[in-house]
Formats: C-alpha cells, sequence, structure tokens
C-alpha cells in the first residue's frame, strides 16, 4: 500500500470509529473498500497526494469493469470520498478528488432473477426420497413463495407458521414483525417435510423447522452452498444465491399484476423506494419482449 495511504488509513478508521461512532460491519465494509483503493494507486504508482478526479473515475471504471455491482460501488465511493473530505478537513491533503464527483446509479445493474421455468427447475432438484432432499425442497419452496432473506428463511421456528391459513410470521430488519402469506405448493412440501424428513435431524427438540444433520438451525453458509448445487444440478449457469429467488418471487408477482405496496409489505420493505426497482425489472422484460417481437423494433 502506498506509504500516504497507509499512513492515513488507520488515523480515519479511528475517526469513524471513535468520533462517528460507525458499527462494526460497516466500519469493516469501509476498511475493505479503501484498502482495495489503495491496492489500486500502489499498482498504478500513485501518490495519495497527486490523486485527481481523473484517477478516482478510471479507478471505478475497472471496479464495474471486474463485475462489482453498482450498489457495491456505491458503498466504495462513499468510503473513498469519506476519507479524502476528512484529509482535507484535517489539512493533510490539500485538495478533495471527490468533490463534485457524481454517484454512480445504484441501480444500473437489476438484481438477478430466474424465469418461472428455471424456478421450476431448481424447486425440483432436491431429491426426495431422502430426508435432506424433503427439507431442501422445502426450504426452496418456501423461500420462493414469501420472499424471505435468507437469515429470516433459516430462523422461522414451527410455531411461526399457521398452516390452515397459510401464511408465517417472521421478524425482518429491526426486528420488525410482519405477516407473509404462502401457496399450497410451499404448505404441501413443508407437510411431507415435517411428516417425513424433519425426525431424522430433530436431535435436540430445537424449535426452528429446518433443521441441519446436527439437529440445529441451518446456517446461512450452508443453505447458500446447497442452493448453488441444486442450482447446477437443475442445469442453470447463472450465479444463484438465496437472495436471487427473492427477487424471482418480486418480479413475478409485479409480472401477474400484483401491486406495488402490497409486494412492499410481503418483502419487508421500509421505504417503497426500496421496492421499485423491481417495476424496472419488469419494465426490462417488457422492453426484450418488444425489441424481440415487434416488426419495427
Amino acid at each position: 500500500m502506498t506509504s500516504y495511504f497507509s499512513t492515513y488509513l488507520p488515523i480515519y478508521l479511528d475517526y469513524l470509529t471513535v468520533e462517528k461512532g460507525l458499527a462494526r460491519n460497516s466500519l469493516s465494509s469501509y476498511a475493505t473498500d479503501l484498502r482495495r483503493f489503495g491496492r489500486h494507486l500502489e499498482e498504478k504508482e500513485i501518490e495519495l497526494d497527486v490523486v485527481e478526479r481523473l484517477h478516482i473515475v478510471r479507478y471505478f471504471q475497472s471496479l464495474r469493469s471486474a463485475g462489482i455491482s453498482a450498489r457495491s460501488t456505491a458503498r466504495a465511493l462513499a468510503a473513498i470520498r469519506g476519507m479524502f473530505r476528512f484529509l482535507v478537513a484535517e489539512r493533510h491533503l490539500k485538495a478533495d478528488p471527490t468533490e463534485n464527483l457524481e454517484n454512480p446509479r445504484v441501480w444500473t445493474s437489476l438484481p438477478k432473477s430466474l424465469h418461472a421455468e428455471e424456478v421450476e427447475k431448481l424447486l425440483r432438484a432436491p431429491d426426495e426420497s431422502t430426508p435432506e432432499g424433503l427439507r431442501d425442497r422445502a426450504m426452496l419452496e418456501l423461500l420462493y413463495a414469501t420472499g424471505l432473506r435468507v437469515s429470516e428463511l433459516i430462523h422461522v421456528k414451527s410455531d411461526d407458521l399457521v398452516m390452515d391459513a397459510g401464511f408465517l410470521r417472521t421478524f425482518g430488519k429491526g426486528s420488525k414483525e410482519r405477516i407473509v402469506p404462502f401457496g399450497d405448493t410451499a404448505k404441501a412440501a413443508i407437510v411431507r417435510y415435517v411428516e417425513n424428513g424433519r425426525a431424522h435431524f430433530n436431535k435436540h427438540d430445537d424449535p426452528h423447522l429446518f433443521l441441519s444433520i446436527r439437529g440445529r438451525a441451518m446456517s446461512r453458509q450452508s443453505f447458500w452452498m446447497k442452493i448453488t448445487r441444486y442450482a447446477r444440478l437443475a442445469g442453470i449457469s447463472a450465479h444463484i444465491s438465496p437472495h436471487v429467488l427473492r427477487h424471482a418471487f418480486a418480479t413475478h408477482l409485479l409480472e401477474n399484476g400484483a401491486d406495488l405496496r402490497s409486494v412492499q409489505m410481503m418483502l419487508g420493505h421500509s421505504d417503497i423506494s426500496t421496492t421499485q426497482i423491481y417495476t424496472h425489472v419488469s419494465r426490462a422484460r417488457l422492453q426484450r419482449m418488444y425489441d424481440q417481437f415487434h416488426p419495427r423494433a
């Protein structure tokens, strides 16, 4: 890392910790973004005190070319801008090269989703002749049926489900409770798992619905690896994560006529502007269909 950068980065991180009271996770993200920027400067042999606006722009172009998401790029710019502002305010640097630099559009890249046919293949990938397959099929069905975050899915307890009415209770960000409906297909998969598979895992009388081989709630990492494996089995070449099924849930609801406010409530978004991205996804699909089928497109 460049000499100036290695000198001032710890000072700035201390400032964020002590003066700004930044949360540990946020501080870790800022540090990661800034160290990556420092490595870039080192590779280009650019000292911190001679960084210009053009250097910043080219750096972010390289991030996007490397496949870094627009949201991650925007976060990195916030970290770098904050550091330069701090160093100028503290008279360590004379000029801020990020001044008047526009934020990259957070939603330049639309969230990845799946076509309905791909979702069907993914949901059918687990082998339901085994307890593991019954559990994993039920998890995938419930994830797609409700749009839960993966952290919410793995913490669903048996008592959170109202099977007769077809809804569950979950606690999202900020421990906010919400009620989310689910359909007959997910219900049937859960019943098959509970009746024929869950006892295989229930070693400690754990209240969570979906249990690991150790008899405890499944971890995020374990489920992430499972969904990646099932995507390969289903012949899906695109990168798949649990969040992709959440995107598919919202996108398919809107494409089939659901109103935005209802989707917002089911996703647990506090601000409807967060949900509005899915209207862009639907519009993008319409544009593709127009370009493909209209004779004068």
